[in-house]
């Protein structure tokens, strides 16, 4: 497990390993905002990226789609079917005609950016690139929409647009994929408390058990 979570967990907080582009990650933050508002006491919450297509992308760093990524037609539609069933139980809306077409790492390399020079600002910033892709239907690859996710919240656009042409913070980005899977996670979202977790977007109350049990 990397310093970092190790870090976050000592401080017991909750680790979150999400994926914007991932539609279980999205129901699960629903869940966890649940939990949340159920607690007395409040909860913090470490955001760690992962890069759910990492498997799909071609020498260039471009998601090459005919990459056969083991996930045939059924595993789709069983995900797809999963996803309608927890959107009806959480009651979300949320629209999935534009996810599977989108690079999520610009939105990640962004969020990095933003959770280390304007951390005040990045919970809010974090749920407006989840919302802008899954609710507006927004391409959060396009350094364009990061940028007027950014200035919604005074976050200097120049900045960021060169956050995510920066060479060294994509190599910190990679490096944060890296110690996620060597902390042994291998799907999103995953819930880290107190060296145990939960993978999936599971209901408040299994999060409490984590949390609390």
């Amino acid at each position: 497990m990397s310093h970092d979570t190790a870090t976050a967990e000592s401080a017991k907080s909750l680790t979150m390993y999400a994926d914007y582009v991932c539609p279980f990650c999205y129901l699960g933050k629903t869940s966890l905002e649940r939990y949340r508002d159920e607690r007395d006491e409040p909860l913090d919450v470490e955001w760690r990226p992962f890069d759910l297509r990492a498997g799909k992308r071609d020498a260039n760093g471009e998601i090459d789609s005919t990459v056969d990524d083991g996930k045939d037609d059924d595993y789709y539609a069983q995900a797809r079917e999963n996803v309608e069933r927890l959107k009806e139980k959480y009651g979300v809306e949320m629209s999935l005609s534009t996810a599977t077409a989108v690079d999520s790492k610009p939105a990640q390399q962004a969020a990095l950016f933003v959770h280390e020079e304007h951390p005040a600002t990045f919970a809010a910033f974090h749920e407006a690139v989840f919302d802008a892709l899954w609710q507006d239907e927004r391409d959060i690859g396009d350094p364009d929409v990061l940028a007027d996710i950014a200035g919604e919240f005074d976050i200097p656009t120049d900045e960021l647009r060169a956050a995510i042409d920066d060479d060294e913070r994509e190599s910190a980005l990679e490096d944060r994929f890296v110690e996620a899977k060597q902390a042994g996670i291998t799907g999103v979202p995953t819930f880290v408390f107190g060296g145990h977790a939960a993978r999936g977007a599971v209901p408040p109350e299994h999060l409490q058990r984590l949390v609390e049990g």
